[in-house]
């Protein structure tokens, strides 16, 4: 079996494996092909993965000699036209947003996974990229605000008087949410947390920020940790308390999104107005529309004072260690595929299951399956 690389787009400097995952790999009597220059922007040479025992070669190659095609990023139409089956795709494809991609899948019969929708199950913590990638998105979001901000985040005590810490204010309380609160904290800044699931306080708390909690809010189990949608009388409630925490903040990281929904508006204009000149707000939910009315993605925009960041893609500017965190959990899911050195797709596998997206003409995901595909 046959396991290629891609290479992935000029705005994305992570690749999808690393040379010591690649030797893995080989390791498990796999042969490795890995697009020229696939790992330069990580800090990857050709030279290491030919070390580490793959072969490289060009895209065009790559794609009609490989079984398993591996990408971070979801496979262009172009790269599909090379595709075809017993050809198998692994990536993130963005399965709830982009339609175009799926329906060219199904046409083609295509067996594909996206990566994000494992289970969140115990037995796929090894392979969840949404959690490692979250956790530098965390990181990178105080880091940037830190930058951008015209004061300090720890409280200053000197001859010159006390300068108070910074307030930041983060809207959710996932993965992202938690390493920013952590981080801010390392910093010095005072913290304050909302979040519609009440179970997430402890975690907050533990971490030295402050959970703000609306009353009334709906959570489902079967959500398998997410936050649901939630009703106007709680939202109404929500934005009150919410418009009056963003006054007081110098800095607002915002984290909140719905799978497979658009992210919810949770920073109105007339709040961002309100906000005193100088202050920052980041927006890890802006490739989903965003937390903050705006919001615009990839950009940074200037309004009455205040600074706004849109940007999900925090990850590609750390891609060393973004990179080696996506290559384990990617190396980890394709070992449920490989046996003796062969293709071994089990459908009974769960997590094999529920990460299909398309499989033989058909949209397998049923997290998906609602899509409708014209």
């Amino acid at each position: 079996m046959t396991i290629g690389v891609l290479r992935e787009p000029e705005t994305e400097k992570r690749v999808v494996l690393t040379p010591d995952s690649v030797k893995q790999l080989i390791n498990l009597k796999v042969k490795v092909m890995v697009e020229n220059h696939a790992g330069v922007n990580a800090t990857f040479e050709d030279a290491e993965y030919i070390l580490a025992g793959a072969e490289t070669l060009t895209k065009e190659q790559l794609l009609k000699k490989s079984d398993i095609i591996v990408k971070i990023n979801p496979v262009s139409i172009d790269e599909l036209r090379f595709i075809s089956p017993p050809q198998v795709v692994i990536a993130s494809m963005n399965p709830f947003f982009d339609k175009t991609v799926i329906k060219f899948l199904v046409e083609k019969k295509i067996t594909s996974f996206s990566m994000e929708l494992l289970p969140r199950i115990t037995k796929s913590q090894s392979m969840d990229v949404l959690t490692s990638m979250a956790s530098v998105s965390g990181y990178k979001a105080v880091l940037h605000a830190a930058m951008l901000l015209p004061k300090f985040f720890p409280m200053f005590i000197s001859a010159a008087g006390t300068i108070k810490p910074a307030r930041v204010l983060i809207l959710g309380a996932g993965v992202a949410g938690l390493y920013a609160v952590a981080i801010a904290r390392k910093l010095g800044a005072v913290v304050e947390v909302f979040d519609v699931r009440a179970a997430v306080k402890e975690e907050v708390v533990s971490l030295g920020g402050k959970f703000i909690e609306v009353e009334g809010a709906s959570e489902d189990p079967a959500a398998g940790g997410y936050a649901v949608e939630q009703g106007d009388e709680f939202k109404t409630r929500q934005a009150d308390l919410i418009h009056t925490h963003a006054l007081a903040a110098d800095v607002i990281i915002c984290t909140a999104q719905i799978p497979g929904k658009k992210a919810p508006v949770l920073l109105k204009k007339a709040t961002v107005s309100g906000m005193r000149n100088g202050s920052v707000i980041i927006d890890l939910a802006s490739s989903t529309g965003g937390n903050c009315e705006l919001t615009k993605d990839g950009i940074i925009t200037y309004f009455k004072g205040k600074t706004i960041v849109g940007n999900s893609a925090y990850p590609s500017e750390m891609p060393l260690d973004a990179s080696s965190m996506y290559s384990k959990n990617m190396f980890n899911f394709l070992k449920l595929m490989i046996r003796d050195g062969k293709l071994n797709i089990d459908f009974g596998e769960e997590i094999i299951r529920s990460s299909c997206l398309t499989h033989q003409g058909e949209v397998i995901s049923k997290k998906v399956q609602s899509i409708q595909i014209k």
